[in-house]
């Protein structure tokens, strides 16, 4: 069973589809107001932060937006309070005093974004109607969420000025009969070695589209820039869907390795560790373990390269200079390894000894 400490039946899900064109104005209007109320929640909490030493809640912002949209700005009252509720998340969780400053104007200018609350939202003859805008919002729905209980979410822009609805769902979660183990090795020649014995090729979608993209970055051609862009995150996304959905389905535990994604993204291997996204992958494969009952762990992988997985000897290649070794032999027990997924099986059997009391580790 996946690890969830809810004891709930559901688990909840985002929708994210995409809003039709025509209320691109409206919605640029609303998303320029909402920065002005996150901009005034910034100042005031960085000015209260001066003064007073403390960090005030979304409950303590109520009191400086009340009347607000009676006041002239146009949105509603539950908006605005979602926008104060949400700097207040944000503040805490990235540990700052102050957090940026959202543009509405210019080169620079943040993507539009307006959230709400699930009591602002109701979806009707397949169109979305929202408090504070008087059109109803029309959608490609491809979900049905008449099927659904809506909760909160906002509306978001993209990089091509698309805008993009996402609704926190409630689904019921799935039990899992498959038996099956699994450890996972990420890497960068392959994209995901397997504890038995299998390998998935890295796709590398950036690197396939990058003499394209120079190309019309050369020629400032902005908007073909922004859509090579947006194909080559599709593209990176759907692989990662089909793989991660794949494995789910077969596998009753899942243990990954804990790579440093961020930390190697800040070396000579930034575009080929970027490119290859394992921060998404890791957490596609979370959430859709948690919502079909596999259990899931990110697994401390240090010398799982260098580990025989048979004898637990550390006797595989070492270091920088043995990065061009990929198969090497145990001298303790005299197993041939591959060097990927001989990491992939340390994995394994360390993710194994995390399982709950009672189910053996072999």
């Amino acid at each position: 069973m996946a690890k969830d400490s809810s004891p709930s039946d559901e688990v909840v899900r985002v929708i994210r589809l995409r809003l039709k064109d025509k209320h691109a104005a409206i919605l640029r209007e609303k998303s320029f107001w909402a920065n002005q109320v996150w901009n005034y929640c910034n100042e005031l909490s960085y000015k209260v932060w001066q003064r007073e030493r403390h960090f005030m809640s979304g409950f303590d912002f109520a009191k400086y937006t009340k009347g607000a949209s009676k006041a002239g700005v146009p949105l509603h009252s539950q908006t605005i309070q979602a926008i104060s509720e949400e700097f207040a998340v944000r503040r805490k969780q990235f540990k700052k005093v102050k957090l940026r400053w959202r543009v509405s104007k210019g080169s620079r200018r943040s993507l539009g974004w307006i959230p709400f609350k699930a009591s602002a939202l109701q979806y009707r003859n397949g169109q979305l109607k929202m408090s504070g805008i008087d059109a109803p919002l029309s959608l490609w729905d491809s979900y049905g969420l008449s099927q659904y209980a809506l909760g909160a979410g906002s509306i978001a822009e993209d990089a091509r000025g698309r805008w993009y609805i996402n609704i926190t769902v409630k689904v019921k979660k799935t039990v899992s009969t498959a038996t099956k183990m699994i450890g996972i090795d990420l890497g960068l020649k392959e994209f995901a070695a397997f504890s038995d014995g299998k390998k998935e090729d890295c796709q590398q979608f950036y690197r396939l589209a990058e003499h394209r993209l120079a190309v019309a970055q050369r020629a400032k051609k902005k908007k073909l820039t922004r859509a090579i862009h947006a194909k080559i995150k599709n593209r990176r996304k759907d692989y990662q869907h089909k793989l991660s959905t794949a494995l789910v389905e077969q596998s009753g535990a899942i243990f990954i390795g804990n790579v440093n994604a961020s930390g190697l993204a800040k070396t000579t291997m930034a575009k080929s560790v970027l490119d290859a996204g394992w921060s998404q992958f890791r957490t596609m494969l979370n959430y859709k373990c948690i919502g079909a009952g596999v259990w899931f762990e990110e697994v401390n992988e240090a010398y799982s390269t260098q580990d025989c997985s048979v004898c637990k000897t550390r006797s595989g290649p070492k270091g920088l200079k043995d990065l061009g070794i990929r198969e090497w032999t145990c001298k303790e027990c005299g197993t041939h390894h591959d060097r990927d997924v001989n990491a992939a099986r340390n994995i394994l059997r360390r993710g194994r000894a995390t399982l709950a009391v009672g189910i053996p580790v072999v």
